[in-house]
């Protein structure tokens, strides 16, 4: 018998394919894919079923446990969620692996609220299911196996983040969705909550805290910032600008705001609608989800039904009756029942209606908009343009291109991956605008940074905004998660990054090709600078090393510098150091371990062990497991520190190297203890040399 690679089914030995899963008998294991990621898990498990199943015949159990099963995961699959395991009534989900979208946490949420509306549905459609539940949702750091398939069973998550999200769903009231404080503080600006008791975990060291989920507490929303607009003076004036004129001279426009996640962009429109609201303009809002959208015209159908006051919770009837009412009361030369029967089809509305060809419902669109904005300078918001449909993007252009006289400017949100599937978006046509948002200057996201502070110590707020601003490079919405976590995180970023920005960052990496992506990842381990030989060392196959490292150029995430501090060697850095932090994060320890020794044989061969290039040898060594050899380069690195008469630096060496030697070594313990006294002592010290100098030459 030969048994499966892949499965472990054993097949007969005449076999060539596995006849469980087809997998090739032949073929060698592919190793393990795993990553550390930060997820969120949820748990979904029903109350008293256990001793109800005991009552009940298998198979009317099966009749209870197929529809309920499939409800949890239709509604979890559509928030982007993964159902990793079904035990018994429990379902057990994460988000954020193996793809991060950047706000996984509260789709986590809303997807266990979802769970919890459509399980009341079903028990509406049949009272004798009275089905019950307990919902917890724990967000963590996790070993990540992408190699797993849980479809057959094979687990993917392992770490604590699971072990408290089970215990959590115990301690959870029944028909309630229980969370941690990391999901808690990721969600607080979408979800409403109330305070809950802290969950006391077996063998946990401290209570859980923990918080109730009570509903959505405003649309779903890239990250809004909830300071000041700082630094944002002149894209504000074009959007004036451009405003003035539309409203002045009925002349369209279409403008793009173009930026990556928390640059901004939201906030900035927020400003520049309440500029038109300030005019005597009027603004209406869409959004294009992610997920669980009905609607190709998603963010249009929104705005259609602001415009005629119809709310999500209006009955089919309702909602037809105001669209129409709304449609006969405009001044349009077009027909008026055609027009909202298109538009009916458009929203939803009409599951039995159909139109002939797109060009008939896009006319009927565009008398709706001619007809409302006629006499009322309108601006129509379209934001997170960058997951909207074709269709959409298409109804964007056609109208921006065929409106007339009409005082209408149409302004869409969106991150510079809509560039990727429209290169010609807004081409051709002849009042355009794109508008990219770029990061703060240095001198304004310091000033953000100190607004953000105002409330700490007068005496270092100024050094610590520098610090914060400098961490988030400009990134309003990162400055704003690393002030409000400064007291806990440690502005240097590292292992500490607010959940948040660790999830948008990672949502970036995951959007890029695999080989693209391990060679960043392989990169963040030499460091914020790195070199193309360092590279080959790690990459199993160096030949189409340029094309790689060219698209990470193209792409922003990383710049070949002019110079390079090793001769003949093509030396690059991380655009943003936040990248690299979480990169190297989402490498599991053996890796690093592995690719922290192909760095430090690098730098060997292509440097002298001098400088810099000692104590980067150093760091290497000893994320490698080599202590021995990270002594003797720390020790080498603390020398050169003390010649220079850097002793602070110096000092900071010398404990690196003593916390490396083990504690029964004494002699060597006692011998680098004291080097390190010594250059403490000269460090504190110094000041008054130098004053003694001054006063000397002085005289």
């Amino acid at each position: 018998m030969r048994r499966c690679p892949a499965c472990g089914q054993e097949n007969p030995a005449i076999a060539r394919f596995c006849l469980a899963c087809g997998a090739a008998l032949d073929a060698e294991v592919a190793p393990r894919r795993e990553e550390r990621r930060v997820v969120s898990v949820i748990f979904v498990d029903l109350v008293g079923f256990t001793s109800r199943a005991e009552t009940l015949d298998p198979e009317e159990v099966r009749a209870i446990l197929t529809p309920y099963h499939e409800c949890v995961r239709r509604e979890l699959e559509s928030f982007g969620g993964l159902v990793e395991k079904f035990i018994g009534d429990a379902v057990m989900g994460v988000f954020g692996a193996p793809t991060a979208f950047g706000d996984d946490p509260e789709r986590a949420v809303r997807a266990a609220l979802a769970v919890g509306d459509s399980v009341r549905a079903m028990n509406e459609g049949d009272v004798r299911l009275d089905l019950q539940l307990r919902i917890a949702v724990n967000t963590g750091e996790a070993l990540v196996d992408l190699s797993a398939r849980p479809a057959l069973g094979e687990s993917m998550i392992a770490g604590d983040v699971v072990n408290t999200a089970s215990r959590m769903q115990q301690d959870a009231p029944a028909n309630r969705i229980l969370v941690g404080d990391e999901t808690y503080a990721a969600t607080l600006h979408a979800i409403e909550y109330e305070p809950a008791l802290p969950v006391h975990g077996k063998g946990k060291a401290a209570p859980v805290g923990a918080w109730l989920a009570v509903c959505p507490k405003a649309p779903v929303a890239e990250g809004e910032i909830s300071g000041p607009l700082v630094g944002r003076g002149r894209e504000l004036d074009v959007l004036r600008g451009i405003w003035e004129r539309v409203a002045n001279e009925r002349t369209p426009h279409l403008v793009t705001v173009l930026g990556p996640p928390g640059v901004g962009k939201t906030r900035l429109g927020l400003e520049f609608a309440h500029a038109v609201d300030e005019r005597g303009g009027r603004t209406v809002r869409g959004r294009s989800l992610p997920y669980r959208e009905s609607s190709a015209y998603f963010a249009f159908a929104m705005q259609v039904k602001q415009l005629c006051g119809i709310f999500e919770s209006d009955p089919v009837e309702v909602a037809l009756l105001k669209l129409r009412e709304t449609v006969a009361t405009l001044p349009s030369s077009a027909d008026a029942p055609t027009v909202a029967g298109h538009l009916a089809i458009l929203l939803g509305l009409d599951s039995e209606g159909s139109v002939d060809d797109r060009e008939t419902l896009f006319f009927s669109v565009r008398c709706f908009i001619e007809a409302v904005a006629r006499d009322h300078p309108t601006l129509l918001v379209f934001e997170d343009v960058q997951w909207a449909d074709r269709s959409l993007l298409d109804l964007i252009e056609l109208l921006a291109a065929r409106l007339r006289d009409l005082p209408i400017l149409l302004l869409a949100l969106g991150r510079p991956e809509l560039l990727d599937v429209r290169p010609a978006w807004g081409g051709g046509l002849t009042a355009y605008t794109a508008l990219p948002l770029a990061p703060l200057n240095e001198s304004k996201a310091q000033e953000l940074a100190a607004l953000l502070l105002e409330g700490a110590d007068e005496d270092d707020r100024m050094a610590r905004a520098s610090k914060l601003a400098e961490t988030a490079e400009g990134n309003p919405l990162f400055i704003e998660q690393l002030a409000a976590t400064m007291s806990e995180v440690s502005p240097s970023g590292g292992e500490s990054l607010p959940t948040t920005i660790r999830g948008i960052v990672a949502a970036r990496l995951d959007a890029l090709p695999p080989a693209e992506r391990s060679l960043l990842l392989d990169a963040a381990v030499v460091g914020k600078t790195f070199w193309r030989g360092a590279l080959e060392r790690m990459a199993e196959a160096s030949n189409g090393l340029p094309q790689l490292l060219g698209a990470l150029e193209g792409r922003d995430l990383i710049v070949r510098e002019t110079a390079s501090i090793i001769e003949g060697e093509q030396q690059f850095a991380f655009k943003h150091v936040l990248i690299r932090d979480v990169a190297y994060e989402l490498l599991p320890r053996t890796r690093r371990r592995e690719r922290h020794t192909h760095a430090a044989e690098f730098l060997e061969g292509a440097t002298a062990g001098t400088g810099e290039a000692v104590a980067a040898l150093a760091r290497h060594r000893r994320d490698a497991g080599d202590h021995e050899r990270a002594v003797e380069y720390f020790i080498r690195a603390a020398e050169q520190a003390e010649n220079g008469w850097a002793k602070d630096q110096a000092a900071i060496l010398y404990q690196e190297a003593l916390e490396l030697v083990p504690e029964d070594d004494a002699a060597r313990v006692g011998a680098i203890r004291r080097r390190l006294a010594l250059a403490r002592a000269a460090a504190f010290h110094i000041p008054d040399a130098r004053q003694l100098t001054r006063e000397s030459r002085r005289a």
